[in-house]
């Protein structure tokens, strides 16, 4: 199976397998009620699944009813017929995003930082400093829903990985690795503080998460970088690219 397929395949495992999730006709809708960022929340086709009208209004019902904006992230080779669809029905395209991958013999070693610790949350305390560093990094203010927490967790009890990464004991950095399916793992909500930026952490960390997930069994590490700098730290410890991810939405009614 191409890796494009095999990452998909994830992404739609997971998904399936999240405590909350719906199923809505051909789509598996990946709901995180402690959580409203439209990242933890969207919806991923069948393989080949070819929705009819009745089945795109089902769905946006369902992201209404459940207070969440109407989205997708999906390949769009692993179901072609959903795209025009959702864009005949009203969607808009947020972004196409580079999907890459790092297989072990990939990952390079970037230059080290100084004073910089990277280690495993292993208290509450530590989770939550992991999960505020993540819900200001994406632009968020105040305090985290507690999705963050939840995610991370999740991840390290799993059988993935989560990170925190500190600087004379001020947390500077967090990000994590999902658990596993069939040896595949998504390096996710990387984060580093904006005052710490441009220092190479963000490499340092990821490359931590992926060595560590590599250690654990994971046979390879995908992503999605959120802009073409951060596409170049990826690619600048080894990850390629090898597909593309489709974010669609429909504007709030």
């Amino acid at each position: 199976m191409p890796m494009d397929a095999d990452v998909q395949t994830h992404a739609r495992t997971l998904a399936l397998r999240s405590p909350d999730h719906l199923r809505v006709g051909p789509f598996t809708v990946r709901y995180n009620p402690n959580w409203s960022i439209k990242y933890a929340n969207y919806a991923i086709p069948d393989q080949d699944a070819e929705p009819t009208q009745a089945d795109l209004d089902a769905l946006v019902a369902a992201f209404r009813e459940h207070d969440r904006l109407p989205r997708l992230e999906f390949l769009p080779g692993s179901a072609p017929a959903v795209e025009p669809a959702l864009l005949a029905a009203g969607f808009t395209v947020e972004n196409r995003a580079p999907v890459m991958a790092c297989a072990p013999d990939e990952l390079l070693t970037p230059k080290p930082v100084e004073s910089l610790t990277i280690a495993e949350p292993a208290t509450d305390a530590e989770f939550d400093a992991a999960a505020l560093v993540q819900h200001h990094g994406y632009g968020g203010t105040g305090e985290p829903e507690g999705g963050e927490a939840e995610w991370l967790r999740t991840a390290a009890t799993g059988g993935g990985v989560a990170a925190l990464a500190t600087i004379d004991g001020v947390p500077v950095g967090a990000g994590g690795c999902s658990v596993p399916v069939d040896g595949l793992t998504e390096l996710a909500g990387l984060a580093v503080a904006g005052a710490y930026r441009r220092r190479g952490i963000g490499a340092a960390l990821s490359a931590h998460l992926t060595a560590t997930a590599f250690g654990r069994g994971c046979r390879v590490v995908w992503l999605e970088p959120g802009d073409a700098d951060v596409e170049r730290i990826y690619a600048g410890i080894g990850y390629r690219r090898i597909g593309e991810k489709l974010n669609i939405s429909l504007d709030p009614a």
